[in-house]
């Protein structure tokens, strides 16, 4: 009787263990396929802005980009051990990824609460980092570029104001990207915009998908810490049994 006792438990928690396993699987796939796609987005978005690569690191979209290749690749490594564990059933990989998909989403938590709380003093510093940048504008060539395909592309002019380029081109001189015909800025014909500001604001309007995306793949990393704890304890179980 107790030995017909020990085999049914054996069978349901197997069957358990199955039913997480497959859950666990389809989760992390989910996950690594969202990792593919940070990923992508990320690279199209380095090959869309290449010639600003110039530009400090802290230009908002340029720094968007890089955010998204590591999001993505460490989301990609990550969904592709989950895979591994839950489908060779190791304890060892289970605990491994749970480890670092917490670690993981305790660094989005610390990281989204300190771009929110810090915002104003990040936003200084990024336009601090082009005021010092500018500098360079007449003997960088590479730098050159990148600031007039900016303005040229965000039809703005200096990071906060059109005067920042007075210290570098000379008083009542601007370079001929912030001009409205491309060539002189006669009459007053430049655009009054900062490109900071239009450039923020170009990249806020266009990540909601990707914060919808990211809130998703937050939601879907959450599940993943559950299944493989429970796929942990499952096999543990399971171990107990046969021993």
């Amino acid at each position: 009787m107790r030995n017909l006792t020990t085999d049914h438990r054996m069978t349901v928690t197997r069957r358990c263990l199955c039913c997480v396993k497959y859950l666990m699987f389809i989760f992390n796939l989910i996950f690594w396929l969202g990792g593919c796609g940070l990923f992508g987005v990320g690279v199209w978005l380095s090959f869309k802005q290449a010639e600003i690569s110039a530009l400090p690191l802290s230009f908002p979209s340029l720094s968007a980009a890089n955010l998204l290749l590591v999001a993505g690749g460490i989301t990609m490594v990550t969904g592709f051990l989950g895979c591994l564990g839950a489908l060779k059933e190791q304890r060892c990989l289970l605990m491994t990824f749970f480890v670092i998909l917490l670690i993981l989403v305790l660094t989005e938590v610390v990281l989204a609460v300190t771009v929110h709380v810090y915002q104003e003093e990040l936003d200084k510093k990024a336009q601090a980092d082009l005021l010092e940048g500018m500098e360079n504008y007449q003997t960088d060539e590479r730098l050159k570029l990148s600031w007039d395909t900016v303005q040229k592309m965000f039809k703005c002019c200096g990071v906060t104001k059109k005067e920042d380029w007075y210290n570098v081109m000379g008083e009542l001189i601007l370079p001929a990207s912030c001009c409205l015909s491309g060539d002189s800025c006669e009459d007053g014909k430049e655009w009054q915009e900062p490109c900071y500001q239009k450039a923020r604001t170009w990249l806020l309007d266009n990540i909601t998908s990707v914060l919808v995306f990211g809130i998703c793949i937050v939601i879907v990393q959450l599940l993943a810490l559950v299944f493989s704890m429970m796929m942990y304890c499952q096999i543990r179980r399971a171990e107990k049994y046969l021993d």
